[in-house]
C-alpha cells in the first residue's frame, strides 16, 4: 500500500479544514508517574510533589450543559452546518453542548486561559482537546482534573497501543480524540508542472529550486524540526542538542534563500487551495481531507506522530457531563462518523467494523486506521525538561522571525 491516500471516485469527501498542533511557550515534562489527586474547591496540598488539583462541587444534575473547547473543524458536520454526533448525544442524554472551536494553538489558548488556572478558577470549559505535551503540562501543574473511569465504560475501546502513556498512566486524566501524521503535503497537478514529479516522498525534494517560494513548514517546532531530524538520520525521540541546532540549520538556509515561503499553523491548507503554496510540511487529516489533487505521504525517511486529547480543567462546573460526552465518543458507532469525517486516526476499537458499514470505502484507509507499516515510520517528539522546552522555543522563534 502507499503512503498517499486517493479517495474512490464517488466517495463522500469530508472537509476536515484545521488542525494546527502549535506551540512556542511551556514545559512538556512527561514523567513516568503524573498523578495529582482532585482537592476541594480553594484547597491546597501536594502528591507526590505534583501540583494540587483545585475542583468545585459537580453542578451537573441540576445544569444539563457541557462546555466543549476543541480544534477547528474537528468534528463532523453535515450539509446543514448541523454536527450530527453533538445532536444525537443531546438528544440521548438531555444535555446541551456548547461547542467553541477556539483552540487553534496550544501555547495560544494556554495562555488565554492560564491566568484563571493559575487563580483557581473556572475557566467555564469542561472537556478541552490539548495535544499530548500540552496535556502533560496541565497535569503536571494541576490544571486537569481526573475522571471517574467507571462513569466512563467504553474507554475500554481505546486501542491498546494509547492504553497507557508515561503522562498520565492508566489513562485516568486523558483519552485520546484523534491522532495524526505530519509528513509531505502537495498539490499533484501543479507540482508536475513545476518539477515533472506527481508526489513528493522527500524532505529534500522540498528544497527543489522550482518551487522556490510555494514551500511552507509548520509553525509546530516538534514536527517541522522533528521532520528535518529524520531527513538528516536522526531520531526525534532521542536527540542531542547538536541534532536539534543542525536541523535548525536547515530550515534558517531555506527561510534565508526564499525557498520557504511562511512558516504557519493552519494557514498552509488555504494557501495550497489557492495555488500561492505547492508543497508543504502538513498533518495528514488536513491535507487528505482536500482530495484531489492534493496527496499527502510519509516521508521516506519518516515523519512525526501526535495525539490530542480530552482532558477535564481543573475546576470544571459539569464533571459528570464531561465524562457523559466522553464516553459517547468512545462507543465504536458514534467515533466512525466523526472519522468518516475528520479523517485522522481513530483512537476507538471497533471503529473500523462499524465503518465497513458506514462508508465501505474509507474502511482501509490508512490514514484512519493505520498500518504497522506506516506506524514504524512514524516518531514521537522526546519529551523536554522545562529548560529544553524553553531554550528550543526561542531558537525554534528566532527561527521564524518571531
Amino acid at each position: 500500500m502507499t503512503d498517499r491516500l486517493i479517495l474512490p471516485t464517488g466517495s463522500p469527501l469530508p472537509r476536515r479544514r484545521v488542525l494546527q498542533v502549535a506551540g512556542i511557550g511551556g514545559a512538556a515534562l512527561v514523567a513516568a508517574a503524573c498523578g495529582a489527586k482532585p482537592t476541594g474547591a480553594g484547597s491546597s496540598t501536594e502528591s507526590s510533589g505534583e501540583a494540587a488539583v483545585k475542583v468545585q462541587p459537580d453542578q451537573s444534575e441540576n445544569e444539563k450543559v457541557v462546555n466543549w473547547s476543541n480544534w477547528v473543524s474537528y468534528i463532523d458536520v453535515d450539509d446543514n452546518g448541523d454536527r450530527p454526533t453533538i445532536d444525537e448525544f443531546t438528544q440521548a442524554t438531555g444535555i446541551t453542548v456548547n461547542y467553541s472551536e477556539d483552540v487553534n494553538d496550544n501555547s495560544e489558548f494556554d495562555a488565554k486561559v492560564r491566568p484563571q488556572l493559575q487563580a483557581g478558577q473556572d475557566i467555564g470549559r469542561d472537556v478541552v482537546v490539548l495535544t499530548d505535551w500540552m496535556a502533560a503540562q496541565w497535569i503536571r501543574e494541576g490544571f486537569a482534573q481526573q475522571f471517574d473511569r467507571a462513569a466512563v465504560p467504553n474507554a475500554k475501546n481505546l486501542i491498546p497501543r494509547l492504553q497507557d502513556v508515561a503522562f498520565d498512566p492508566g489513562r485516568n486524566y486523558t483519552l485520546p480524540w484523534q491522532s495524526g501524521y505530519a509528513g509531505l503535503g502537495f498539490n499533484s497537478d501543479t507540482l508536475e508542472k513545476l518539477t515533472g514529479k506527481t508526489e513528493l516522498r522527500t524532505v529534500d525534494e522540498l528544497w527543489d529550486p522550482a518551487l522556490k517560494g510555494r514551500v511552507t513548514i509548520l509553525s509546530e517546532m516538534r514536527d517541522s524540526v522533528g521532520l528535518v531530524m529524520l531527513a538528516q538520520g536522526k531520531d526525534p525521540s532521542n536527540f542531542t542538542e547538536d541534532d536539534f541546532n543542525a536541523a535548525l540549520a536547515v530550515l534558517q538556509e531555506q527561510i534565508d534563500a526564499g525557498q520557504i515561503r511562511q512558516v504557519t499553523g493552519n494557514d498552509y491548507l488555504a494557501a495550497l487551495e489557492n495555488g500561492d503554496v505547492v508543497a508543504a510540511f502538513g498533518w495528514s487529516g488536513d491535507v487528505v481531507a482536500l482530495g484531489d489533487p492534493f496527496g499527502f505521504n510519509i516521508p521516506e525517511s519518516g515523519g512525526t506522530l501526535c495525539t490530542d486529547n480530552m482532558l477535564v480543567p481543573a475546576m470544571a462546573r459539569h464533571l459528570a457531563n464531561a465524562e457523559k460526552l466522553m464516553d459517547w465518543y468512545y462507543d465504536p458507532e458514534i467515533s466512525a462518523q466523526v472519522a468518516a469525517y475528520v479523517q485522522y486516526i481513530c483512537p476507538v476499537e471497533g471503529a473500523q467494523e462499524v465503518m465497513k458499514k458506514l462508508d465501505p470505502s474509507l474502511v482501509d484507509n490508512p490514514y484512519i486506521f493505520p498500518t504497522p507499516e506506516d506506524l514504524a515510520k512514524v516518531s514521537v517528539f522526546m519529551p523536554l525538561t522545562p529548560a529544553q522546552q524553553v531554550s528550543y522555543d526561542q531558537a525554534f522563534q528566532t527561527l521564524i522571525g518571531n
